[in-house]
């Protein structure tokens, strides 16, 4: 690069590079990023163990409103990567379930994520990736004290 850039945009370059790749991953399985999202909230609630996931809880989680998270939810049971089937608890909900689609997918994406890093990080040595990968650790733990204090941080 001829001219240095301010700090901000090297980061937001290198968010949107890195986003270009996911989304295109995405787009080719006809996801949105909410729709994603919601996937990835769902495969962590399942993984923290309750017995049934209800649609409230999954709103709650993500901050989704329920009239859009029902669309959501038509969507991607539509597209297999979920299932919805009458609670056993409560006859008037439904309890939702990530199908194995959602999970290959969610490794699909873990994949095109570390290429996407290792391509952004070409002509670096292994050495200067372990010193990049523990300065970006340092950086986050700053902005997480941060917004412990109560400061803006602006990460969420």
């Amino acid at each position: 690069m001829e001219e240095q850039l301010p700090i901000g945009l090297r980061f937001s370059l290198l968010h949107r590079a890195f986003r270009r790749k996911m989304d295109a991953l995405l787009s080719e399985k006809e996801l949105t990023g909410v729709q994603f999202g919601v996937l990835m909230a769902l495969m962590r609630m399942e993984k923290e163990g309750p017995e049934e996931i209800s649609q409230r809880a999954l709103e709650e989680r993500t901050r989704v409103s329920h009239a859009t998270m029902t669309e959501i939810l038509k969507r991607l049971e539509k597209k297999g990567f979920l299932r919805m089937e009458q609670s056993r608890r409560d006859r008037r909900f439904k309890c939702i379930q990530a199908a194995q689609k959602a999970y290959r997918l969610k490794d699909e994406l873990a994949e095109t994520e570390n290429e996407t890093f290792s391509w952004l990080c070409r002509g670096l040595s292994g050495r200067q990736v372990e010193d990049l990968l523990g300065c970006i650790d340092r950086m986050l733990e700053n902005a997480w004290e941060d917004k412990q204090k109560g400061g803006e941080s602006g990460c969420d």
